[in-house]
């Protein structure tokens, strides 16, 4: 249950503002608040295609709940163990200003919360707005932990464009019929891929394209004539969706908590951990027809993959004159082929940042460091005595950001960085240029063997940083959603092949580049993201697809404190779980 904390009435307030001389501020007092969430971590018994398993959910909601605030309110929730497993939630795409204690990926800001723990998450929600999502960060818990976190504009302020008649959430997702930590663990073990999902989902629910599921269907009841804001996510484990509406058109106008410039599309892609705000504008008319909502995955890889589609329906609400009993005839959209990679590079290019003067797009015009990183999958050799099930005899599956599969520490890095207690836990040596040069996106070396080890980035406060990430063909080209803890990263530039960096600079958009906290590196391709060092701590970066993180494909940045107060990192809060 979610309450509000509101500061004091405005006549004491007034009085105490007066007896400071800052009457001035009263209207900024006044619009911020502190809003408290309670969230207790719970088994949950969850029928989906005629199998009953137990999940675990917060609050026994799945999904979970809403996290409702305002930009610039700040937000404690209070997270409560009551399972057996180990537990963090991470605010994905929070920026977390100097409350990186906050941010929730296990050993990197955090060790977890152990059974009948608590601890309480506290953080301010500074210069966004819209949608992002809240999910768990360890092993694969997210593939039920998961909500939507949704933020309003600050009050008496509107949104660029026109106001909606109505806000929904639309919450991809997968559902296994088995428990998704045993499939992981298993694969792990064996060095092979993961069995994958049974189906997706859409609000939770799988739809009527799967096996004893018509009635678990989402149903989105409209009226003609209306705008709806639908915010778009994708909190699906290990697949990028395609999604479209039959016979309708959307216009999107947000993606990752910041607005875009808006474009109309019939066909979206959104990855693992993008959100993305469209506006429906249904027929002005009773259509007589109900029209399908369907999701369905983006693949290149070589893997097995879930290729299935979810379905919800849209359907108009009836007047007076319609009985609700005729059978209507219903519409299915048409999506992109499973591998539809040139739709993906020309649906990608279309987002621009508003860069208006209220929304400016604050690029680095010019670059202090400079990266260049291979993003891809490769093997590790198979530990003496046992068999693996790897790409080849004797392997195990791995993956890598240059060549470094990055192994979690025992204890959070964060931890061990503030109090200088380092002592192995983590290294400052990773490799700012690939250790190997060779064709990336062509015939691969045949050694596809990769180091391992817990290597970070040092950035000083407020570099200016260039990153290229450059995908490989190492076990096939595959996209790469790439989530950046901390930050807002602008994209300046992608394409496909190898990156050339004579001549590929000279193309980047330094006016007006979409602003994203994630975004796929193309199948057989690289791409190009700027991005401030302004928040001083431990951020993690890494494949949101989550068989790619397990496999190792994760690294972190460590930024260093500024000069001014608010540019260091506070001490931790006194409730830090420990490890």
């Amino acid at each position: 249950m979610a309450t509000s904390q509101q500061l004091p009435s405005f006549p004491s307030m007034a009085v105490l503002l007066f007896s400071f001389g800052i009457v001035s501020l009263m209207p900024d007092f006044a619009a911020a608040i502190t809003r408290h969430y309670t969230f207790n971590i719970m088994y949950h018994n969850v029928t989906r295609l005629c199998h009953t398993r137990t999940i675990l959910s917060v609050n026994g909601q799945f999904p979970g709940p809403r996290l409702v605030a305002r930009e610039g309110d700040r937000v404690i929730v209070k997270v409560t163990n009551q399972v057996s497993n180990n537990v963090t939630i991470h605010w994905h795409g929070v920026r977390q200003l100097t409350s990186g204690w906050a941010d929730g990926p296990a050993y990197i800001t955090q060790c977890p919360i152990q059974t009948g723990q608590s601890y309480k998450y506290n953080f301010t929600i500074t210069g966004q707005r819209g949608t992002l999502l809240w999910h768990a960060h360890i092993s694969w818990l997210r593939s039920s932990l998961y909500g939507p976190i949704i933020i309003l504009p600050k009050r008496n302020e509107s949104y660029p464009f026109e106001k909606p008649h109505k806000e929904i959430p639309i919450i991809f997702g997968e559902w296994f019929n088995v428990d998704p930590e045993a499939v992981i663990k298993q694969a792990l073990q064996t060095g092979a891929g993961p069995n994958v999902s049974d189906a997706y989902t859409i609000n939770g629910l799988p739809g009527p394209l799967y096996n004893c599921s018509s009635k678990d269907t989402y149903r989105l009841k409209v009226k003609p004539g209306k705008t709806y804001l639908l915010r778009l996510i994708n909190a699906a484990l290990n697949d990028e969706l395609f999604f479209s509406i039959a016979n309708h058109t959307v216009t999107v106008v947000e993606a990752d908590a910041v607005y875009v410039k808006p474009f109309d599309t019939d066909k979206l892609l959104i990855t693992p951990g993008q959100t993305t705000n469209v506006l429906l504008r249904t027929k002005p008319y009773f259509p007589n027809a109900t029209f399908f909502m369907e999701a369905r995955p983006y693949f290149t890889g070589i893997g097995a993959f879930d290729n299935s589609t979810t379905a919800a329906f849209l359907q108009y609400k009836h007047s007076s004159n319609h009985s609700s009993s005729t059978e209507l005839p219903l519409f299915r959209p048409s999506l992109p082929p499973i591998n539809a990679t040139g739709f993906v590079a020309n649906f990608t290019s279309k987002f621009r940042s508003l860069n208006s003067v209220k929304y400016p797009a604050n690029v680095p015009q010019t670059v202090d460091r400079k990266f260049y990183f291979t993003v891809g999958l490769g093997t590790n050799p198979c530990p003496k005595n046992t068999t693996c099930q790897g790409p080849t005899n004797g392997t195990k599956f791995a993956a890598s950001v240059n060549n470094v599969s990055f192994v979690l520490p025992a204890t959070a890095i964060l931890q061990a960085y503030f109090f200088g207690q380092n002592n192995g836990v983590y290294t400052t040596d990773f490799p700012v240029n690939p250790p190997v040069t060779f064709n990336y996106t062509g015939t691969p070396p045949n050694n596809t063997n990769v180091s391992n080890g817990t290597r970070a980035v040092v950035l000083g406060f407020n570099t200016s940083v260039e990153l290229v990430m450059q995908d490989t063909s190492i076990l096939g080209a595959e996209s790469h959603p790439l989530h950046l803890h901390g930050f807002n990263f602008f994209v300046v530039g992608q394409g496909f092949g190898n990156y050339d960096p004579n001549n590929d600079p000279k193309n980047f958009n330094l006016v007006d580049p979409v602003e994203r906290n994630t975004a796929g590196v193309p199948a057989g391709g690289w791409i190009a993201l700027r991005f401030f060092a302004d928040n001083p701590g431990v951020w993690f970066m890494h494949c949101h697809l989550d068989v790619h993180t397990s496999w190792g494909l994760r690294m972190a940045w460590l930024v260093l404190d500024g000069p001014q107060p608010n540019q260091k990192l506070p001490p931790p809060p006194s409730d830090l779980p420990m490890c």
